[in-house]
């Protein structure tokens, strides 16, 4: 589980309510009907292939284009009616930085404020916590053109959250950032859901939603193929087990007679048992060990991890390319 997960226990209010949401170009259709349900104070992390649909998704949600069809809800407020209410209560940061290079950093976050009518006073003094917040006092006063990639993103979240938003929307926030800049971004991530923010997240990057997202929805064609957490979604697919380490021979004939379907490496001693990966299908695998006085030396659980998840649902790689994406 987690951090957001365990924080998260018990709340049922939704920050996001999509229902029957369809968007076309042209005639090609992007989103076909999806629905989605994502609670308050959570991650909810958008998986797809390029071309699947997930910034036309974002950007319907974010109130940027109109949907064809379906009703949403985004803060407690609807679409349909009340857009402006929705852009009151979220930020976004899209896949492109909203920096603009010829500004310094300061200068970036002031100019936010003045568009949410913060005030002089009060648009410096926020500015200047964000600047701390995000570890930029340093280059406050430098061009936003002489920052590094990760630099730049963290100055493009800081100006997100200049209005003080509930509901952030973070399309592939860290494509292009290194590792450590990634990290990062992960932890400003946790540390706004631990105040209580809620984030819906798309990205390309299966280890990112693994890390961060309560709850993970899978888009294909213009349609969810699967809602769950990381672990429910990775014992959809078939290819769990469980390694049994023996200390001798003996064991592990008596454990290989035992078990139907196990497949054996006596070099290593080891039986590999097919399985879930869940507590009941272990808790049922340890019982008939018991059952038979059957020792065992060592054991591991190995499941499918998300990219598994992903070609399995999608029947195509995470990274595959496509026509559509570059313009959606």
């Amino acid at each position: 589980m987690t951090t957001s997960q365990s924080q998260s226990a018990g709340r049922s209010r939704s920050a996001i309510v999509a229902s029957g949401l369809r968007k076309s170009f042209g005639d090609h259709g992007v989103l076909d009907g999806i629905d989605l349900d994502v609670a308050e104070g959570t991650v909810f992390a958008l998986l797809g292939p390029n071309g699947a649909g997930k910034t036309t998704a974002v950007r319907i949600l974010s109130t940027l284009i109109s949907a064809d069809g379906g009703e949403v809800r985004v803060a407690g407020c609807d679409l349909a009616t009340d857009p402006d209410g929705i852009r009151a209560a979220i930020g976004v940061t899209g896949q492109f930085s909203a920096v603009d290079n010829l500004l310094t950093g300061e200068e970036n976050l002031v100019l936010m404020a003045d568009l949410h009518h913060l005030g002089r006073a009060e648009g410096r003094r926020r500015a200047a916590e964000l600047l701390t917040r995000f570890d930029l006092d340093e280059a406050a006063g430098k061009t936003a053109a002489t920052y590094s990639g990760g630099m730049r993103r963290r100055l493009d979240l800081a100006m997100t959250l200049v209005g003080d938003p509930r509901v952030i929307f973070l399309d592939e926030p860290t494509t292009g950032l290194d590792p450590r800049s990634r990290r990062t971004v992960w932890q400003i991530i946790r540390r706004l859901v631990a105040d209580g923010v809620t984030i819906f997240l798309t990205t390309q990057y299966l280890d990112e939603a693994d890390e961060l997202a309560d709850r993970i929805a899978v888009l294909d064609h213009g349609r969810l193929v699967a809602v769950g957490t990381a672990e429910e979604l990775k014992r959809r697919v078939p290819g769990g087990h469980v390694r049994l380490q023996f200390a001798d021979t003996t064991g592990l004939d008596a454990a290989a007679r035992t078990l139907d379907g196990a497949s054996r490496d006596d070099d290593a001693l080891a039986l590999q048992v097919p399985g879930d990966g869940s507590v009941r299908s272990l808790r049922a695998l340890l019982d008939r060990l018991d059952e038979a006085s059957i020792e065992v030396d060592g054991l591991s659980v190995h499941t499918p991890d998300l990219d598994d998840v992903f070609f399995a649902l999608t029947g195509r790689p995470t990274k595959e390319i496509t026509e559509e994406e570059a313009v959606r």
